[in-house]
């Protein structure tokens, strides 16, 4: 049994995640900021129920605090009702971008968005320049747009042969968007 919830407020520079995984009898908890190295925690119960108990707890103080479940990575793992609407987010953050235009329901569409797809911001967000130019809001919809087909989308990568491609991931989707900056 395990969770992963993240908490993202770009104007209060908020951009953290919380994990939760019961093992045996023990609870182990992980949390920090995206992008960034995890604190650890092991809780240790005596059991798999008190283990249990105490996740369920955890889980309920936290989604109470305002974190939302998420996952880890954006994969073919996830849903596709989430890959659709971090896409139309993203047409709402591409509009403003276009617009110069970072009202409210810019930043609401960006923290929404960053909630369904976590993404190492740095230790100081600045709301208004995580996507500079529409350029760099077409990039990484395409890049959630090839998780839409129905097989794996092959990315050739400088390390490996041609004949053995990369699964598109949210590290992947991550790591080139951030490279390509």
């Amino acid at each position: 049994m395990e969770t992963y919830l993240v908490f993202v407020d770009a104007v209060n520079n908020s951009n953290k995640f919380w994990s939760a995984k019961a093992e045996g009898s023990n609870l182990i908890v992980q949390w920090g900021r995206v992008g960034y190295q995890a604190q650890t925690k092991v809780h240790t119960l005596g059991s798999y129920q008190r283990a249990v108990a105490k996740f369920y707890n955890l889980v309920a103080e936290k989604k109470s605090k305002g974190y939302r479940e998420s996952q880890p990575q954006m994969d073919g793992e996830r849903s596709i009702s989430d890959i659709r609407r971090a896409i139309q987010l993203l047409n709402a953050i591409r509009q403003a971008v276009a617009n110069r235009n970072f009202s409210d329901s810019y930043i609401l569409a960006l923290n929404e968005y960053l909630k369904i797809v976590p993404t190492p911001l740095g230790m100081q967000i600045y709301p208004y320049r995580v996507y500079r130019t529409v350029v760099d809001v077409d990039y990484q919809q395409e890049l959630l747009n090839s998780l839409l087909v129905n097989e794996p989308v092959a990315v050739q990568s400088k390390e490996l042969p041609k004949s053995e491609p990369e699964t598109v991931s949210l590290k992947t989707i991550s790591k080139n968007f951030w490279r390509h900056l």
